[in-house]
């Protein structure tokens, strides 16, 4: 037994099924006698639903798994290059890409049992959309052990603020004449107005994701603490019933020892009394016979 492959068993469960099978793990390697295992299987976090769909989508379509890396290297070096035309080409396949594998994962879920609602879907989408931008979290959710939805590194470029300073680039069309003016509207001001107004926009965007960022991780914060001592409780709970087994299956034994005990005691009492009547009936022939006259 290994650490990987209890992870893999483990996240491959749905999440009803995860603390108690971490249990039996965590009590098998104690038995083992190999604590740092014990210890590691315990610190394992039981995923959010989002993150299981999103496991299992990884293990029941592993050539999606590979379109959506490949199609986030392109992404990111199509940011890199700033090539907008290429950029927003990879965009549109990477919505559709997005959506497909987020509505394949609600139905592998409903598939295992498991059906799950639009806002489970939604967190699905955002875990995919940070594997898209980020290559580290490409990697975390390619193993399919995630324990919560996955979402952008603030400060990370997204596809999505990439993509607005390029379609800001784009010539603006002619400025159109004022009526019984002949004023015509210098364009140069014009695109750096329009430029300035997205980037204000993105940086708005930008402060209000980071703000509902905070907040999640704060929650999540709050839930991983209970989840811990949940899993503190549920650890220490399968401890002390393999304890209890042990303590049972001795009393048992001791019990047994005691019934034979018993039964040794009454036979060996019973031939103590048999043998002391006897005793008791030759004292009495000695006497009987010490006492008669000498004929």
């Amino acid at each position: 037994m290994d650490l990987e492959s209890v992870a893999d068993e483990l996240y491959a469960l749905p999440p009803g099924e995860f603390v108690a099978a971490r249990g039996r793990h965590v009590a098998a390697a104690r038995t083992a006698k190999e604590p740092a295992l014990a210890k590691q299987i315990a610190a394992l976090r039981k995923p959010t639903l989002a993150a299981w769909a999103g496991n299992l989508l990884v293990r029941s379509a592993p050539e999606q798994v590979d379109a959506l890396r490949r199609l986030g290297e392109g992404l990111r070096a199509a940011q890199e290059r700033l090539a907008g035309e290429q950029l927003r080409e990879l965009t549109r396949q990477r919505n559709a890409l997005v959506a497909e594998l987020a509505r394949e994962a609600r139905r592998l879920a409903a598939e295992a049992g498991q059906p799950v609602g639009d806002a489970v879907q939604h967190e699905v989408e955002t875990t995919l959309h940070a594997v898209l931008a980020d290559p580290e979290a490409a990697g975390e959710w390619a193993a399919g052990h995630l324990a919560k939805p996955l979402t952008t590194r603030p400060g990370f470029p997204t596809t999505a603020s990439a993509a607005a300073p390029a379609s800001a680039s784009a010539p603006p069309s002619r400025p159109a004449r004022k009526r019984h003016l002949k004023v015509v509207e210098d364009p140069a001001k014009a695109r750096a107005a329009e430029l300035a107004r997205v980037r204000e926009e993105a940086r708005t965007a930008e402060r209000r994701a980071r703000d509902q960022e905070k907040a999640l991780h704060r929650d999540e914060g709050g839930r991983d603490k209970a989840e811990t001592r949940l899993d503190e409780a549920a650890a220490r709970v399968a401890e002390l019933t393999e304890k209890l087994r042990a303590a049972e299956e001795a009393e048992s034994q001791a019990r047994e020892a005691l019934t034979r005990a018993r039964r040794t005691a009454a036979a060996t009492a019973r031939t103590a009394r048999e043998s002391r009547r006897a005793a008791d009936r030759a004292a009495s022939e000695l006497t009987t016979l010490e006492t008669e006259p000498d004929s």
